[in-house]
């Protein structure tokens, strides 16, 4: 089975096999129970905005329906690419009063976490493979008064947090590559997220997905347990507010028909 070759044997034994749990009918039944806990969350990535005018697209998608406001920090050393730091969030953050749901693609993290808290972040993510200390790394985001989460590359299996678990507030699951906008979603990342959410049963953890995400894959995605998505240009297309209304609604409607909620 290609869930429990993914989760160790004694995490394996405690979860139904995949194909009775997610069985249509069960499925059909229980969506709105099975959801009931963790809200749908519409996430834009300011890092597919307009840098000159990052402030006005700030309440732009606020205004038009954004949830969170995700941060995509990069530092050309853990992934290809370099965005931008704290200096550049703390400018912003007085545009909106969203939650600031900071992603740092960066390594180490562990030094910069404190500016990143101080620059108004309120959700803190970093990857499971960025630091020696993945346990040291979310005490220190919690001492800070953040939520903490952890971000799980494709190749990056869930095993990876298991004995972390209770010190998770987010696990965000990569559907690409991390480094770049604009890619093609990795279809596996549905059966990743089915294996989390029976692991995060319980428990009050919100499953992002980061990475091609669109109305197209939303409702697959809202399916498989996920319930915070992250969308750059899928948003930000348009380059008005009424297109970014439009293109947050598109999302949201998908995954909501998906979890059997009513718009």
């Amino acid at each position: 089975m290609r869930g429990s070759a993914r989760i160790a044997p004694r995490l394996g034994a405690c979860y139904p096999n995949r194909s009775a749990r997610f069985e249509s009918g069960f499925r059909k039944a229980h969506m709105s129970q099975q959801f009931a806990s963790r809200p749908l969350v519409i996430a834009p990535s300011i890092l597919a905005s307009d840098f000159a005018k990052l402030g006005e697209e700030v309440r732009a998608v606020d205004l038009a329906g954004a949830d969170w406001i995700h941060l995509d920090v990069m530092d050309g050393h853990f992934v290809p690419n370099i965005s931008f730091g704290p200096d550049v969030i703390k400018a912003i953050r007085p545009h909106t009063k969203k939650i600031f749901d900071a992603h740092l693609m960066i390594s180490p993290a562990d030094p910069y976490l404190e500016a990143f808290a101080k620059a108004g972040c309120d959700h803190i993510t970093v990857h499971a493979e960025a630091g020696p200390h993945l346990h040291r790394s979310l005490q220190a985001i919690r001492a800070l008064g953040k939520k903490a989460g952890v971000s799980l590359n494709p190749g990056t299996p869930i095993t990876s947090i298991e004995y972390v678990i209770d010190m998770i507030d987010l696990v965000l699951v990569m559907s690409v590559n991390p480094g770049f906008g604009g890619q093609a979603f990795i279809p596996s990342a549905l059966g990743k997220i089915q294996d989390l959410r029976a692991m995060t049963a319980g428990r009050p953890i919100d499953i992002e997905v980061d990475g091609g995400v669109g109305p197209d894959v939303s409702g697959q995605l809202a399916a498989a347990g996920a319930n915070a998505f992250v969308a750059g240009s899928a948003v930000f297309k348009g380059g008005t507010m009424d297109a970014y209304k439009a293109n947050i609604s598109a999302i949201r409607n998908a995954a909501a028909l998906a979890r059997g909620e009513a718009i």
